[in-house]
C-alpha cells in the first residue's frame, strides 16, 4: 500500500511539474505577443510621428521658398522700373549736356 501512495505522490508530482511548466510557458508565450505588439505599437506611433515632423518640414521649407520666389518678383519688378527710370535720366541728361555745349559755342 505504501508502494501505492508513492506512486500516485509521484504521478501527482509529476502532474503538478507538468501544470507549472505549461503556466510557465503559457505566461512566457503572451509575455513576447504582448511584447511585440507594444514595439509594434510604438513603431507605428513613430513613424506615424516621423510623418508629421517630415510634412511639417516640407511646409516650413515650401514657405520660405514660395516667400523668396515673391520677393525675388518684386526685386526684379523693381529692377526694371529703376534701369527705365535710369535710361530716362540718362537721355535727358544728354539732352542737356547737347543744350549746354550748344549754347557755349553759341556764345563763343
Amino acid at each position: 500500500m505504501e508502494e501505492r501512495n508513492v506512486t500516485m505522490d509521484n504521478t501527482e508530482s509529476k502532474g503538478l511539474e507538468a501544470s507549472l511548466q505549461n503556466l510557465i510557458h503559457l505566461h512566457h508565450h503572451k509575455s513576447l505577443i504582448l511584447a511585440n505588439q507594444s514595439a509594434e505599437k510604438s513603431k507605428k506611433d513613430a513613424i506615424r510621428k516621423a510623418e508629421r515632423v517630415s510634412d511639417l518640414l516640407v511646409e516650413a521649407v515650401n514657405g520660405g521658398v514660395q516667400d523668396s520666389f515673391i520677393y525675388q518678383k518684386r526685386i526684379e519688378l523693381e529692377i526694371r522700373a529703376l534701369s527705365a527710370t535710369i535710361t530716362s535720366f540718362t537721355k535727358q541728361t544728354d539732352q542737356w549736356l547737347n543744350a549746354t555745349h550748344s549754347l557755349n559755342t553759341a556764345l563763343k
